[in-house]
Formats: structure tokens, sequence, C-alpha cells
């Protein structure tokens, strides 16, 4: 699948196939002219790919600069943004010169951030190796890190000049990795694309698909193909891209409260999608049965719909401070049916009774 996405003045070139990282040094080359490439990784991806990505480069005739961060939320501070801006002014690059992220969902954020704000802005490109980053993080120009209030709360629209995804390249992520990409899948599928949440049952059948199951492939498109749609339409999140943040409203919450790492993204966002759509279905906004259709799916892909115990009080503070607030109130996305996604404005001493 090759397709563009066309945002800011600028087409954003994604290509969505088996194999595509064995050949990744001959696209980046024919993306970019240029001579040199600053790779950024992590501490899971770099062992496994880095020395691979770096070869490709340097037999397309860059030079490389590789720097490895160390896996998990915690790069995504303005320190280590402070640490990587001095890493390329060591190695002397410039406005001109490539940022290549090799990674999952923050090295995709971080790496984002930083190529925003770099001389006021670099090109990049985001070669995604997660199931969350190739479905939805590296997709749509959103880049940020955390500040201590909460998640991505520091940030910008910054859109990469390619994204290519490699299907072939989850053969190597975790398993309670793999389920929380699985759990954006789903939110895609709840929120425009009741065809795709079919999908997900048909995968998760008994045996479970393989990662090499050509179902995998047409679940990455799709969704990816979603989030396209969205963000054409409503890149800076003023309208109809708020529909994306359907169970993130809690899922962010909860990350946060739990401490970054105790609870992978997706599970997190599973439980925000689950019981959001308990109260939604009790208050007659959502179709009756729906949450039990939901709540078959998410276990299916192996996802928890237990919301863990955080305190209630610091819960409820990080949802007012985050970005979804207006003040006093509050925009939380919620779905009519499978496959039907509806934002609504709430003021936001109101959120309490969606927890």
């Amino acid at each position: 699948m090759k397709t563009t996405l066309q945002v800011q003045g600028k087409d954003v070139g994604i290509e969505i196939a088996r194999g595509l990282f064995e050949r990744i040094g001959v696209e980046i080359r024919k993306a970019y002219g240029g001579d040199r490439v600053f790779v950024l990784t992590d501490s899971n991806v770099g062992p496994l790919y880095g020395g691979q990505l770096s070869e490709q480069l340097v037999t397309a005739g860059f030079a490389v600069t590789m720097h490895v961060e160390q896996a998990g939320e915690g790069a995504k501070r303005l320190n280590r943004v402070e640490a990587i801006y001095s890493k390329l002014l060591e190695a002397g690059f410039t406005r001109g010169d490539l940022l290549v992220v090799l990674g999952g969902g923050v090295p995709g954020d971080l790496g984002g951030f930083v190529a925003a704000t770099y001389l006021r802005g670099i090109r990049y490109i985001q070669v995604p190796t997660t199931l969350l980053a190739q479905v939805d993080s590296s997709i749509g120009g959103k880049v940020g890190i955390n500040l201590q209030e909460g998640k991505n709360l520091a940030g910008s629209f910054y859109h990469p000049e390619r994204v290519f995804i490699d299907p072939d390249l989850l053969k190597t992520l975790p398993q309670e990795e793999f389920r929380s990409g699985m759990a954006e899948v789903i939110k895609y599928g709840c929120i425009l694309d009741e065809k795709l949440f079919g999908l997900v049952g048909t995968y998760h059948r008994d045996p479970p698909g393989s990662r090499d199951d050509e179902i995998l492939e047409t679940l990455i498109a799709r969704s990816a193909a979603s989030k396209i749609e969205i963000v054409a339409e409503d890149e800076k999140e003023s309208g109809r891209r708020m529909l994306l943040n359907f169970g993130h409203t809690l899922g962010h919450g909860l990350e946060k409260n739990l401490g970054y790492g105790a609870i992978t993204h997706g599970q997190a966002v599973a439980v925000g999608m689950y019981r959001f759509t308990l109260r939604s279905e009790a208050e007659g906004i959502t179709e009756a049965g729906t949450a039990e259709r939901l709540a078959g799916t998410l276990r299916g892909a192996g996802l928890s719909l237990d919301a863990p115990q955080v305190d209630r009080r610091s819960l409820l503070e990080t949802i007012r401070a985050d970005k979804k607030s207006r003040g006093k109130t509050l925009h939380i996305v919620l779905i009519r049916r499978i496959g039907q996604g509806l934002i609504r404005e709430i003021p936001a001493d109101d959120i309490e009774r969606y927890l």
C-alpha cells in the first residue's frame, strides 16, 4: 500500500509493505538527496535493527550518526531533548540534514519533537517498529514530550517526510506491546470502521493469527487509512480528529497516576474505552449491547477490562489538566455504536461520573 497524506502544504508519503525494511536505505535515498543522517532509536530497537539500518544508509551514500536512548516513557523529557540537541550540534547537523526515527511511539514522539524544534525545524522520516506506532502514532504529525503534570503536554504538529511501515518488524515485538497496539486498532474500529472491528475478532480466532497472517496487514492498512482520512480533514484537532482520543481521556490519566511503564498505553486505553462505553450505554447514548461486544473483542485481544486502583482525586486532577480540557469544559469521545464515534463537550466536573 502506498498513499499520501496532504497537510501543511506538503505531501507525506506513507508506504506499507512486508520486506520494506530490507530496502530501507534505497527508499530513504529516494526521499532525501542530502549527505548526512542522524538516526534516533532506543535500547530495545537499536540492538535488533540499528546496525542493519546504519549499514543500509552507509551503502546508500550517507554519513550516519546513531543515537540510542534508554527505552521507555522516561525518555520523553526536556532534559533528554536537550541532550539530543547537543549530539546534533556536536556532529554539526544543519537544517538541511535528515533525522530518521527508528522505533515505537516513544522514539517517534521524542524524535518528532526534536525535529520540529532543532534549528526551528529539520526534515525527518519515521520507521515505526511497533504495532501501535505503525497504525497510529507515526502518522498524523503529533509530536511531544511529557511534563511532570501529564503526558504529551509539550509538543507540536510536525509531519515527517515519509513513513515506512514494514509489518515484518513486528515479529520481534513482545506480546504485551503487540496487545497494546491492538487496542488502537480496536479504537479505529469503534469510532469509524465496523468492518475493521470485525476483522480484529477474525484475527484473534482460535488459534489466533500469527505475525505473518495477511489479516494483520489488513488491520494495519485499514487503521492507517482511517488515521489519514481524519487527519487530512482536521489536522490540528479542532473538530473530527478528537475522535482519535476515544479511550485516551481515562487512559492517559491511568498511565500518569500509575507511573509510566506500570501499564502499557494500549491497556490503559482499553480500560478507558470500555469504562466510558459502559457509562454512555447506561445513559442511553450508546446502542444497547455495545459495551458487551467491545468487551468480547478486547478480551479476545488479550486486554484486561479491570481498572487498576489509583487515587481518585489525583486521577481527576490529571484529566482536568489534559489537552482535551477547555477550562470549565472537557471534550470526551463516546460511540453511538461500533463504527460510529461522537464527541461531547461536558462540564469538567461531570467527568467524575464516567470513572
